[in-house]
């Protein structure tokens, strides 16, 4: 070997060291400094560390983010419990149908039937419910119970021949005398001699309210003392019948037949309403109507007291006629008197056939459920103003409501 190659191979192994130095000890120390600069970056600055969610500090995070999340659950949880107690709904029907139940009575009422089938009269019977109203044995029931109206051309019901009332755990038959019968409102009140009875209690039908709570309790196809229990679905529906326009509360508590005279009762056991009506049909479901309590006290103190409803009246025959109507005849909106009945006070006071009534006592009339019912706020005697147009003029009088006859 000379010198020469002797040079190379150190030259060669000296170059060789230097490569590693520079090619790997070096980057690897760079790599490690970097490092640990970046680290202490990360560690040291809290926006940085926070945002990356490092160490403890992510597991405290989702910690609290699933305690949030348990709290309000429950809450959830708690809140639909307070609204939807199965315990307390159960607990408030049973004090309910345990407090009224006593004072709800069946009825049966037997008519005498005319037929061109038959010679002889037979006779056919119908069930009802009734509410005790005193304790000596007034009750209150619908008129459609005791004085029925059907009839054909092939049959006739004559009045009711026979009334029956049941108590409550009672199978004793009651015969009932009819005190009084009042169409328009579709109530009657009967009275059968047994003392100490329980009373229903009344509540106030103008406070209810959409959403709360009611109960129907009655004798429908038969069974006795049957409760079904919802809410009040609607109040102040005007329902039309062949006999009259009734302003009723509705409810989707199941009213079958024979619910009718029956009670409607709120969460405190107090009568808010006497079933009346249920609309029958396909695809309907639920829509049953009781006629507040509160209209009912006038009616039936007068059935007691008189055996018939005393009403103030100022003897016309009316149309109403809207502002279309007006428009093609040249009138004015309000109730057009079509027919003025004799010795009236309507004809008394000067009213005349084409007239059209626009208001009473400075309040608008529209329709001729707003003359009747203002009229019935009145008292027999209680002298009243009204607003009129004729020929093309508005006039005003006063009349004195008298006694419907």
């Amino acid at each position: 070997m000379d010198s020469n190659d002797t040079y190379k191979v150190v030259n060669s192994q000296n170059k060789s060291n230097f490569n590693f130095g520079k090619n790997v000890l070096l980057p690897f120390c760079s790599g490690i400094v970097g490092s640990a600069l970046v680290l202490g970056t990360v560690y040291f600055v809290p926006s940085i560390r926070d945002s990356l969610n490092i160490g403890n500090n992510n597991e405290i995070v989702n910690n609290s983010n699933i305690s949030s999340s348990q709290n309000t659950f429950q809450n959830t949880i708690s809140q639909t419990q307070n609204y939807v107690s199965l315990a307390n709904y159960s607990d408030t029907s049973i004090s309910v149908a345990e407090k009224v139940q006593p004072s709800i009575v069946g009825i049966e009422v037997e008519f005498p039937v005319t037929s061109v089938f038959y010679r002889n009269t037979s006779t056919t019977t119908s069930s009802g419910s009734g509410i005790i109203i005193s304790a000596d044995g007034y009750i209150l029931t619908n008129n459609h119970i005791v004085s029925s109206s059907s009839s054909s051309s092939f049959y006739a019901l004559g009045e009711a021949s026979s009334v029956k009332v049941y108590l409550f755990e009672d199978d004793t038959p009651y015969d009932a005398k009819i005190i009084g019968t009042d169409e328009r409102t579709d109530l009657a009140v009967l009275k059968i001699e047994k003392a100490d009875l329980v009373p229903a209690e009344l509540g106030d039908s103008d406070s209810i309210k959409v959403g709360e709570f009611a109960m129907a309790i009655g004798n429908p196809m038969g069974l006795q003392s049957s409760v079904t229990c919802g809410v009040i679905s609607g109040l102040n529906r005007n329902i039309k019948t062949s006999d009259a326009t009734y302003n009723v509360i509705q409810t989707d508590a199941a009213i079958n037949s024979g619910n009718s005279g029956g009670a409607l009762v709120n969460a405190d056991g107090k009568v808010i309403g006497i079933n009346t009506l249920k609309i029958s049909s396909t695809g309907v479901e639920g829509i049953g109507f009781a006629i507040p309590i509160n209209s009912t006290k006038k009616v039936y103190e007068d059935l007691i007291t008189n055996g018939k409803v005393k009403r103030p009246y100022i003897g016309i025959k009316g149309q109403t006629l809207d502002e279309d109507r007006a428009k093609q005849y040249n009138l004015v909106a309000g109730v057009y008197i079509a027919e003025i009945l004799d010795f009236s006070p309507a004809q008394k006071s000067g009213l005349k056939v084409g007239d059209v009534i626009t208001n009473v006592d400075n309040t608008k009339i529209t329709t001729i459920d707003d003359l009747t019912n203002l009229i019935s706020t009145h008292n027999i005697g209680d002298n009243i103003n009204v607003t009129y147009y004729r020929n093309g003029n508005t006039e005003n009088l006063s009349l004195t409501l008298e006694e419907e006859v």
